[in-house]
């Protein structure tokens, strides 16, 4: 039984999951965007991001524990001189995920899985933008109705028309 055990096996053993995870998080370091499957999408995102979030502090030890994880000099290298650059004021959410449809040949969900600060199309919509007003979930009628005293000074203005 699989009680209390929350991530996903992905139909692997242990050391071929984490092999896998290993293998996609230096795709995607290399390479700012992938694509896969939605549950190693998923699966993923809960590797990297504390990957990511230790990158932000550049000492030997953080680069040893990335290390240990990776074992590839050339991703940890970039993930601490370009990405770590790039999200320093970010408080989290360094991945973004998009499904992308269905894979012809066995029909599974595929996702896109990117670094969101290197999206450069949705950066260029964003500074042509304003930022938009602020939302909120309560009704405005309240602000809709018309209080007692506006409503005479509205009738005394067409009465004079």
């Amino acid at each position: 039984m699989r009680h209390g055990k929350k991530h996903n096996h992905l139909g692997r053993t242990t050391s071929h999951r984490v092999a896998m995870l290993s293998n996609l998080a230096i795709s995607l370091i290399t390479h700012k965007r992938i694509f896969t499957t939605v549950a190693k999408a998923k699966a993923l995102r809960v590797y990297v991001e504390p990957l990511i979030t230790k990158s932000k502090d550049d000492t030997t030890h953080s680069r040893r524990v990335v290390f240990s994880y990776l074992q590839s000099k050339d991703a940890v290298s970039g993930l601490f001189r370009d990405v770590s650059v790039k999200i320093a004021d970010r408080p989290g959410g360094y991945t973004r995920i998009i499904k992308v449809g269905n894979r012809p040949g066995d029909a599974a969900e595929m996702a896109m899985i990117e670094l969101v600060d290197y999206n450069d199309n949705l950066q260029k919509e964003k500074s042509g933008k304003k930022a938009a007003a602020k939302t909120t979930r309560r009704s405005r009628a309240k602000k809709a109705a018309p209080k007692a005293g506006d409503a005479t000074a509205s009738d005394s203005t067409d009465a004079a028309e």
